[in-house]
């Protein structure tokens, strides 16, 4: 097991329900695997007590379908440990402190530190800076890395507070900002698709492409989530984390090296030649809209914790342009949703028809479409492409053709899960699917405006029907580029 790493896990929010039903199952995975060295610890936080053995039943039930037996999902638990922790007191990091050197000097950790704060963000900056001033940072030449979930802020003054905060405490190449979607596979697929495939690569611009759409829609509404929901809205919850993460691999200039520092350096180059929007620019290139009712969904407002008022936004389309000699004027659409028609993640990629079309210069009717490449994320990964050629029949006429590749079962089973692959990075150190400060900085920036305007005007919501694909807003911001929604008309 020369490869796999060992380390302490230290999990504040250990009992919460993104570690029992992601966090837990992921590393049991790596550990199953043999990614995770067999020496490993992880100590859970929270403010409700637990023994160890109370605490260990949550995570045998957590990973049992995972394991191969009973025997290796007990095995496996037994490296957890629980500690009744408040954030908020000093005294707590003490104990801390000497729970972590007891489990490095019975594991024989070499001081590798993982620190997983999975809790309110308010407490981002709190957590970081106590494990820092409390001494429960390993100083016997291990590593210290700390892991927190989104949001990072909710615009760009609280993003770069917070972020002043966390420096305070830990290093950049230290901290690993969790964006999930850059550990799905095809997400990661995207610089393999465009760098590694010559006739790709070559055509990757905007003498070629005519425009690129990235859609993330959910089919359900807020759920659970409703007083979070309220204060973040689609624009802050799925547009300026996810999306622009995916965006910034489909903008981007091939990097010197397929190594972290230069993708991230390529990311943040294009992040930041955004063509950023003023109040006008925001009210032109971006859409916002809210689900009202339909015969079996009660509409947003009516959802249990929303305000019967709300302006929040359930919805978002937008317009995207970047200043760089390859994309010239490209546009970039983007959106995304709740209670919309389907529950899909995807890239389609619109080329440009030919200047001279031949066959229509010569009284032929061709019907020559653009072609498409869709990169399909969830829920199933793959890669169309959309190709004109000749009919079968008499006569000369063309048809669409669809070049596909979609993940067999086999496939599918095999490909680790997001947080699985994000675990690993962090134990080997590797940033290339974190977020660096620079590009969330250069996100919170472009976004900012739009939730400005939307926060000082008051829409007309509802303004779309559950089961839809949004506000018809969003389908007449391409029209007027004589573009339109590759999906559903692909369907």
């Amino acid at each position: 097991m020369t490869n796999a790493t060992r380390a302490l896990f230290v999990l504040f929010g250990g009992t919460g329900d993104l570690a029992v039903r992601k966090l837990y199952p992921s590393i049991f995975n790596l550990y199953k695997k043999g990614l995770l060295d067999t020496k490993f610890a992880l100590l859970g936080l929270a403010r409700k007590p637990l023994s160890n053995e109370e605490f260990r039943e949550v995570v045998k039930n957590s990973v049992e379908k995972h394991a191969e037996s009973q025997e290796q999902a007990e095995e496996f638990a037994s490296h957890f440990y629980f500690e009744v922790h408040d954030v908020t007191k000093a005294e707590d990091y003490e104990k801390l402190r000497n729970n972590c050197n007891e489990l490095d000097e019975k594991y024989d950790l070499n001081g590798n530190r993982v620190f997983y704060v999975s809790m309110a963000p308010r407490f981002f900056g709190m957590v970081a800076n106590d494990l820092k001033k409390q001494r429960v940072l390993s100083e016997n030449g291990g590593f210290n890395r700390l892991v927190i979930e989104k949001p990072f802020g909710k615009d760009y003054e609280s993003a770069e507070e917070l972020n002043n905060s966390l420096n305070a405490a830990f290093d950049e190449d230290q901290i690993f900002r969790i964006d999930h979607y850059l550990g799905k596979e095809m997400v990661q697929d995207i610089p393999v698709i465009r760098f590694s495939n010559p006739m790709i690569n070559a055509v990757w611009n905007h003498n070629y492409i005519e425009n690129i759409q990235v859609t993330l829609s959910e089919s359900l509404g807020v759920e659970e989530r409703a007083g979070y929901y309220d204060t973040a809205g689609a624009l802050r919850d799925m547009i300026q984390n996810h999306t622009m993460q995916i965006v910034s691999l489909l903008a981007m200039d091939e990097p010197q090296s397929f190594v972290d520092q230069n993708i991230r350096t390529e990311k943040v180059k294009v992040l930041q030649s955004l063509n950023f929007y003023d109040e006008n620019g925001a009210k032109e290139n971006f859409v916002r809209g809210q689900y009202g009712e339909s015969s079996d969904s009660k509409a947003y407002r009516d959802e249990d914790g929303v305000p019967e008022d709300s302006i929040n936004n359930t919805y978002v389309a937008g317009k995207l342009t970047f200043n760089t000699p390859r994309w010239g004027n490209t546009p970039f659409y983007i959106r995304s949703g709740k209670k919309l028609a389907d529950k899909f993640t995807r890239v389609d990629v619109v080329f440009k028809q030919p200047v001279v079309d031949i066959f229509s210069n010569s009284g032929l009717e061709s019907g020559i479409t653009n072609n498409v490449l869709t990169i399909y994320i969830d829920p199933r990964g793959g890669v169309s492409f959309k190709m004109n050629v000749k009919d079968a029949g008499q006569g000369f006429h063309t048809e669409k053709v669809d070049l596909s590749y979609l993940e067999n079962d086999a496939r599918a089973e095999v490909v680790p899960e997001p947080y699985e692959r994000l675990f690993h990075d962090i134990l080997k150190g590797d940033v290339t699917n974190f977020a660096s400060w620079q590009e969330v900085a250069a996100a919170w920036k472009f976004v900012d405006p739009v939730q400005k305007l939307w926060d000082t005007t008051k829409p007309d919501f509802p303004n779309y029907t559950p089961g839809t694909m949004g506000p018809k807003a969003a389908d007449d911001l391409l029209a007027r580029d004589g573009h339109k929604w590759v999906y559903p008309e692909d369907k």
